[in-house]
């Protein structure tokens, strides 16, 4: 039962998000992942590489909710006026362990959807919200003036170009497709590239050029592309330089990663100068007073609508005992653009199986 401030929310929607999948699969190969256990309570068991295992010790035999986010409906709430104010409605949860059909959480941690949202479309309305909206206080804080994304065709991509679109923000797009060139442009986008393309990196040394973009965020992480960033933002940078320095521009360049879509390790070739910067970010991009259950933040999300600016798009639904199917793990736990799904705790049962 709810204490005073907290309300029982029956879960409907929550989206299977890459930092869900690194907690749900902790790294082990899918590809080859097995099934057991019953129709009803299937168990699905995978092979973690040696390497990855040594160091997660603390984990074994550890339960380990998943669900960073979700939504839906509440249906008991605590005593206090502001929980009884939301008995009924629906409403977007920051929790954690989302994934199951019912979730107790307190007040702060709800984001009231406007009037019709569903709770699929309110699922995604903290973590990549939140991340788009840290990238541009990012950007505020350490002086840049425009920004570069990668794998910018994803939800979280889209969300991003429509908070720069509307904020007058130069946005730099880089994607893997032609489509996804088209999907972006279609949306308003005016500088994206296509990193399949012969010309990706002339590409990108004239889009910075007339960007003047030195900030970058990169969900892919292994691999060159981090590297060919900041290779061309110097490269753009030199043609505006009056005299040469060994060292390269003075003015300093840096790439976030903050995903790991990317398999391998970073190559970074040091064609790009000495003025550069390059790290993870750890932890929500946001500072502590705008980060989730924050004033700041819940009226950003507000402000900005879960049915505009931070509408999400999903491939599916899957109810709990599909999201262990070994054919719907091998479609959304590739994690790549247009897979994305949800879980919905609460598909397909009837209340009689349903457990508080």
């Amino acid at each position: 039962m709810p204490t005073a401030n907290e309300v029982l929310v029956r879960v409907e929607a929550a989206p299977i998000n890459p930092s869900d999948l690194g907690l749900l699969f902790a790294g082990a190969d899918i590809t080859k992942a097995t099934q057991i256990g019953t129709k009803d309570q299937p168990r699905v068991t995978a092979r973690v590489p040696d390497a990855a295992l040594k160091g997660m010790t603390a984990r074994l035999d550890v339960s380990m909710p998943v669900g960073n986010e979700g939504a839906g409906v509440i249906i008991e709430a605590g005593s206090s006026e502001a929980a009884q104010a939301l008995l009924g409605k629906t409403v977007a949860v920051l929790g954690g362990a989302m994934y199951s059909e019912y979730r107790c959480v307190p007040v702060e941690q709800c984001l009231l959807l406007p009037a019709g949202a569903t709770p699929a479309e309110g699922a995604s309305s903290f973590v990549n919200p939140l991340t788009a909206l840290g990238m541009v206080e990012t950007m505020r804080n350490e002086g840049h003036s425009s920004l570069v994304h990668t794998a910018a065709a994803s939800n979280l991509g889209q969300m991003l170009n429509r908070i720069c679109l509307q904020d007058g923000i130069a946005l730099v797009n880089i994607v893997r497709t032609p489509a996804q060139v088209d999907l972006l442009r279609a949306q308003g986008a005016a500088h994206v590239c296509d990193s399949s393309s012969p010309t990706f990196v002339q590409d990108l040394i004239e889009v910075f050029a007339t960007t003047g973009a030195t900030l970058a965020f990169d969900a892919i992480g292994g691999g060159k592309l981090a590297s060919q960033i900041l290779m061309c933002m110097e490269a753009a940078l030199s043609r505006k330089a009056t005299q040469y320095s060994r060292y390269g521009s003075a003015t300093h360049k840096q790439v976030y990663v903050y995903g790991g879509l990317g398999e391998g390790p970073i190559e970074l070739n040091r064609s790009f100068g000495m003025a550069w910067g390059g790290g993870r970010l750890a932890g929500h991009p946001l500072p502590a007073k705008d980060r989730p259950g924050g004033r700041a933040a819940t009226e950003a999300a507000r402000r900005r609508g879960a049915q505009t600016t931070f509408a999400s798009r999903y491939a599916g639904e899957v109810s709990l005992v599909e999201a262990l199917d070994l054919d719907s793990i091998a479609i959304y736990g590739r994690s790549t653009t247009g897979h994305k799904y949800l879980i919905n705790p609460n598909k397909d049962l009837n209340e009689t199986h349903r457990t508080m």
